[in-house]
């Protein structure tokens, strides 16, 4: 039933995106469209709670499978909102709730990936300000939790979704979205074994390679 109902939701929202706002992508990769066998999503540039926009992007047979496998990592503070949270809890099961600190929460998030499920993450970790900042002014950086998911995983795709920013459509603190907007999103679809092919370190060294990659193509690969 919960399965279902995320799958009505997540094709709810894919409905609206569509109906509302025009959706440009680019595709970065020779990889087009090809949705098999992904493991895991990594969303960059996190600027709105409306993002879930974005599943217009994705074939209905793909949405399918998140409803089924998705596992993804929200702030404790986002997922214990009454209403917000409540919303998320129900867009998927797989919503498992973290601190913004390194302790057994993450590691509770870990343990409940296994080798079926879809691992979706924005590991900026909180959202980007009209300023560039995040809300207390601080600079946005990956952080290295996403490191820790790409070592365990040793096959199938990742996608790397670059999002052109949505404070257009809805900034942090407003409630009622604009629409009828252009909203864009560049798509990179990687094979998992290629993409750490490229770091020989191991530990805290592939951590910091991993995040230095990952923000220099946040900053080459967002759409303008």
């Amino acid at each position: 039933m919960r399965i279902l109902t995320s799958f009505i939701l997540l094709m709810s929202v894919k409905i609206f995106g569509t109906l509302f706002y025009r959706l440009k992508i680019g595709w970065l990769s020779g990889i087009k469209n090809d949705y098999k066998k992904v493991r895991l999503i990594i969303f960059l540039n996190h600027t709105s709670l409306y993002e879930p926009l974005f599943i217009s992007a994705l074939p209905t047979w793909f949405i399918f499978r998140l409803a089924r496998k998705m596992v993804a990592p929200a702030a404790d503070k986002t997922l214990d909102r009454p209403i917000v949270g409540f919303f998320w809890k129900l867009l998927s099961p797989g919503m498992i709730s973290i601190t913004r600190r390194r302790d057994k929460s993450w590691t509770s998030f870990l343990d409940k990936i296994h080798d079926r499920s879809i691992i979706v993450i924005a590991p900026e970790g909180r959202m980007k300000r009209e300023s560039g900042l995040d809300k207390d002014g601080k600079p946005m950086t990956v952080r290295s939790g996403v490191a820790d998911i790409i070592k365990e995983l040793d096959e199938g795709k990742m996608i790397i979704a670059y999002s052109g920013g949505l404070h257009h459509v809805q900034h942090p603190g407003e409630k009622i979205p604009r629409l009828f907007k252009s909203i864009k999103l560049n798509i990179e679809i990687l094979e998992i074994s290629d993409y750490k092919k490229q770091f020989t370190s191991e530990g805290i060294e592939f951590k910091k390679n991993v995040v230095s990659d990952l923000e220099n193509r946040l900053k080459q690969n967002c759409p303008q």
